[in-house]
């Protein structure tokens, strides 16, 4: 049994203690008697080797980015320089306090104007605002500046937005939120948006359309231009979704292609940690046009993920002008070689060049026979924990059944995606062979295959 077998409760014994407090002076306060307890304080008796094992032990459950390769489709997983993490916990910036005197933090101020002006150049939009914690965050935030937009000029019939199906799942959560009514356009053959099925969809009702560029399945919209001069002809916006900016790095900027309202999302693009519960950062920029409903103050109170905000910083200071705009490059390059490298074995209904990601539609050859079932995309991702490797992002985008998308980044070597590539053909065979193989996976991970469903609708937050 390992030390995460068991709660720290379990490795106690009685009399056993990991630290020694000095003697206090100050005399114990008098604690009214019907708030005192009635019977002892009960928490574990541990040393203090038991208690570092354990929780280290806990904490490599986990898998992440420092831990192995994590080519999560949609979120770009991409490494976060240690740089970035020692100059936002200098003393000087984790010293602030948000209700310093603003003569007294000057410095701080300077470096949230700066990453402004820096946002707003990749970017090509006006101005941001750092107030939003997150990108779905960011999302609702853009929104109901596209609402004020159009309220503004006693616009009020302006109640729908258009989504594409291939669209990630918070967009039409955040329209739903902000109260907008979601009006769904069709993708091509290609996974492109399909302007002919959006000409009819455009009239007095709507606000605007919701986009990424390239969008879920990785693909270039390539009519952006047109798109843009029917929505805004029709007196709607255009909201970018940033979270597939990194492609575009010092290449092509949304502002340019016509987009009002962007959010971007500092753990996808900028480096800075992804996931965990936060903080995040998902600041929202806005064209001329639409400056004059971005609110003072640009952050909150407390200044916003003040810590988050330095990292991506440091992020863009340490590229530079000249090195920024390799990142995009190399992400379409490794997501090409990996999609290259391995449609033979996984089915490929879009075979055109992708940017930083593309889908995958299952196996070829996934071992089904007779009533023999084979091999599904989860089992996939399953049986790659027991190779090391994170999974990609499954079932999603819903315009396939055994979606399997995947997001390599730019900071992966070649060596890092040969391993995945050969990984990956590996399973294929075990589908073809024996697909009890991956239908049985993980093997060799403390947590087999849970319920999920049931682990999602009724979870034992408790032991």
């Amino acid at each position: 049994m390992k030390y995460y077998d068991k709660l720290i409760f379990e490795l106690g014994r009685k009399g056993r203690s990991g630290y020694s407090l000095p003697k206090s002076f100050a005399s114990a306060p008098a604690v009214p008697e019907n708030l005192a307890r009635k019977t002892p304080l009960e928490l574990p008796e541990v040393s203090e080797p038991d208690v570092v094992r354990h929780y280290t032990n806990l904490s490599q459950m986990n898998f992440g980015v420092d831990t192995g390769f994590y080519p999560l489709g949609s979120c770009t997983m991409k490494y976060n320089p240690k740089i970035n993490e020692e100059v936002a916990n200098h003393p000087l910036f984790t010293g602030l306090h948000p209700l310093q005197p603003r003569e007294t933090v000057k410095g701080a101020i300077e470096m949230i104007e700066g990453l402004d002006k820096t946002l707003a150049e990749i970017t090509g939009l006006k101005h941001f605002t750092f107030l939003p914690c997150a990108g779905a965050h960011g999302e609702l935030a853009g929104l109901m500046l596209m609402r004020e937009y159009h309220l503004a000029r006693n616009d009020f019939a302006r109640t729908k937005v258009i989504v594409p199906d291939s669209a990630h799942g918070t967009n039409p959560a955040s329209a739903a939120v902000c109260g907008l009514e979601i009006v769904e356009v069709k993708s091509r053959a290609d996974g492109l948006v399909d302007v002919e099925d959006l000409k009819p969809l455009l009239g007095a009702e709507i606000a605007g359309i919701m986009m990424t560029n390239p969008n879920t399945l990785g693909l270039f919209e390539r009519e952006i231009g047109e798109i843009a001069k029917l929505v805004h002809d029709s007196g709607g916006l255009l909201y970018y979704d940033g979270a597939n900016m990194n492609p575009l790095l010092g290449k092509v900027r949304p502002g340019d292609m016509g987009f009002d309202i962007l959010h971007l999302n500092l753990h996808k693009t900028f480096s800075t940690p992804h996931g965990g519960g936060g903080p995040g950062s998902g600041p929202v920029g806005v064209a001329e046009s639409v400056l004059p409903y971005l609110h003072i103050p640009v952050v909150s109170g407390f200044h916003g993920n003040y810590s988050v905000m330095m990292k991506a910083y440091a992020y863009i200071l340490m590229l530079g002008r000249e090195n920024i705009k390799m990142a995009g490059p190399l992400a379409t390059l490794n997501a090409n070689y990996i999609k290259e490298s391995l449609k033979d074995c996984y089915k490929l209904p879009i075979p055109s060049i992708c940017k930083h990601e593309f889908v995958f539609d299952g196996l070829i050859n996934d071992g089904a026979h007779d009533d023999v079932p084979g091999a599904t995309t989860l089992d996939i991702a399953k049986r790659l924990l027991d190779y090391g490797f994170h999974a990609p992002t499954i079932y999603f985008p819903l315009l396939f059944s055994q979606a399997l998308m995947i997001e390599p980044t730019e900071t992966e070597s070649k060596e890092t995606l040969d391993e995945f590539i050969a990984v990956m053909r590996k399973i294929a065979e075990e589908a073809a062979e024996d697909p009890n193989i991956l239908r049985s996976a993980p093997h060799n991970t403390p947590v087999s295959r849970p319920d999920e469903t049931t682990a999602a609708r009724n979870p034992i937050v408790k032991a």
